[in-house]
């Protein structure tokens, strides 16, 4: 089975999709296989990261902002806006695809785990996610 999603975002940040995840393996009932997510842009990332303290998201993020800063005096690539090639290099740092196992149609993820979009750039992006699963 297999399912296109969109997620709109309104510039740098995490965007949680874990219940669009745990919908579609409900629907796919799928007692035990393999969850795929992948992201068809190179500008942002997918991320398993706690969901319960907000707290963790603005680390990441300011992690992420300090190291890779925009306006690197080296960068070439700036045809897109100075946010574009430091989005390129903290998606090169990060992931655009994920597995995750299911079990009894499931995915297995831990107590303070969701699956979330890391949208690199500053400006809003409609950003699409495959959602694919295997037995």
């Amino acid at each position: 089975m297999q399912k296109i999603i969109k997620i709109e975002t309104n510039g740098f940040g995490l965007y949680e999709f874990t219940k669009e995840v745990v919908k579609f393996a409900a629907e796919a009932n799928q007692k035990v296989g393999l969850l795929n997510l992948f992201v068809r842009h190179t500008s942002c990332s997918l991320l398993i990261q706690e969901n319960a303290d907000p707290d963790v998201q603005k680390d990441l993020m300011e992690f992420f902002s300090r190291l890779v800063p925009q306006n690197m005096s080296w960068v070439r690539h700036i045809l897109e806006g100075a946010d574009d090639m430091p989005a390129h290099i903290k998606s090169a740092l990060t992931n655009v695809s994920i597995s995750i196992p299911l079990a009894d149609s499931k995915p297995m993820l831990g107590t303070w785990q969701g699956i979330f979009l890391f949208e690199h750039r500053h400006y809003p992006h409609s950003r699409e996610i495959i959602m694919h699963i295997t037995a």
